[in-house]
């Protein structure tokens, strides 16, 4: 899996690439976790747009990532999730802890 990012006027995104499962999962938080320091956005976002599958890691890493926003006064969301993570993001109830937007269906 790949995580890469980009930051302007405040909000940091957050690419997510490929596959998120528990083998994944902690090197993710680490490199995010240091991206958040290094930019310390007042906003991130976790575009899923590209992620093809993820297990409940990936539910842990974005509770992770919304804790680490809130610790600095930032809000999280999530954007563009579909298919297989969105499912997985729907079965959970994350939302009821973080904005989940799904991506447009063609």
């Amino acid at each position: 899996m790949k995580v890469l990012s980009s930051y302007q006027d405040g909000r940091l995104t957050l690419y997510l690439k490929g596959e998120l499962d528990h083998h994944e999962a902690a090197a993710a938080l680490r490199k995010i976790s240091r991206t958040v320091d290094d930019y310390l956005p007042r906003d991130c976002v976790v575009d899923m747009g590209e992620l093809s599958f993820m297990d409940s890691s990936g539910i842990a890493l974005i509770l992770k990532i919304s804790r680490l926003m809130a610790e600095t006064g930032g809000r999280a969301w999530v954007a563009n999730a579909k298919n297989q993570p969105l499912k997985v993001l729907d079965a959970s109830g994350i939302d009821r802890v973080i904005q989940i937007s799904a991506a447009a269906r063609s």
